[in-house]
């Protein structure tokens, strides 16, 4: 396993899973969180890996529940629970046990009508009685208090991608105040990092794994567990095309202060 950061044009290479990551705590927890189920591990399943193996506490969320997913229509009614049979096999094959990974159950291509907060009607995906993605989110930080989160870039096309893309940060600040207290107690926001499924990012990433021939070997097993997705073979082809390689972008918050801008004028 190699590990690299690259900070403007230096590059730092290292044997180990900490020195890439500044302050690096005692006990680091990280979060995987998929608007899919398949995504955490289409994009991000060696870095899961090798946070495992170094001892991270690892947990994932499932933001959608695969309704949309059905490539035959006598599934048309069942998808959603083959999926999530087969999420349940592929995170076995990554290393999680069943505590350690979450079904938000949002309706698969339909994030925009959860987007935000309100009181949960019949039917709906509900945690205190609230409804929406910042509810579940904020509700799962706090849930596992994690030290760095991991999710698709925002860049990706598919709606559902930019949707939880934008719901987690903002979830991630929400998690770290006073507000919504019946979903639990305030945690510290925690690092953000976003990694490539469908589309490129919107700036270089700055960091690289590079896995061993085991930890790739796992990673391709884990895909094929979705083997309701008949697109499948064809993504295991492309991901063995590219090698055994994930690239990370830490994502940087610019906050507004009139500061910036005096400079200008």
């Amino acid at each position: 396993m190699k590990f690299l950061r690259r900070t403007g044009k230096d590059v730092k290479s290292v044997d180990n899973l900490k020195g890439i990551f500044p302050d690096w705590k005692e006990k680091e927890t990280w979060l995987f969180i998929g608007p899919h189920d398949d995504d955490i591990v289409l994009g991000s399943g060696i870095t899961m890996r090798s946070a495992i193996e170094a001892g991270v506490d690892v947990y994932a969320l499932v933001t959608t529940d695969g309704g949309m997913g059905y490539c035959h229509m006598e599934q048309e009614k069942t998808i959603g629970k083959i999926r999530q049979e087969e999420t349940i096999e592929s995170f076995k094959v990554m290393g999680l046990d069943e505590e350690h990974f979450f079904f938000a159950d949002f309706p698969d291509c339909d994030t925009t009508s959860f987007v935000g907060r309100r009181a949960a009607k019949a039917g709906d995906p509900a945690i205190e009685g609230y409804t929406g993605l910042q509810n579940a989110f904020t509700y799962y930080i706090r849930k596992v208090k994690p030290t760095r989160i991991f999710l698709p870039t925002g860049e990706d096309l598919h709606p559902d991608h930019k949707i939880v893309y934008q719901e987690v940060l903002i979830s991630m600040f929400h998690a770290g105040g006073n507000i919504w207290p019946e979903l639990g107690e305030p945690t510290p926001p925690p690092v953000a990092y976003e990694f490539g499924v469908y589309c490129d990012f919107a700036d270089a990433p700055n960091l690289k794994i590079e896995a061993s021939e085991e930890v790739f070997q796992t990673k391709l097993d884990a895909i094929l567990a979705y083997k309701s997705q008949e697109q499948i073979a064809s993504l295991v082809e492309g991901v063995k095309a590219g090698g055994p390689f994930e690239y990370i972008r830490e994502i940087e918050f610019r906050f507004y202060s009139v500061n910036n801008y005096k400079d200008l004028f």
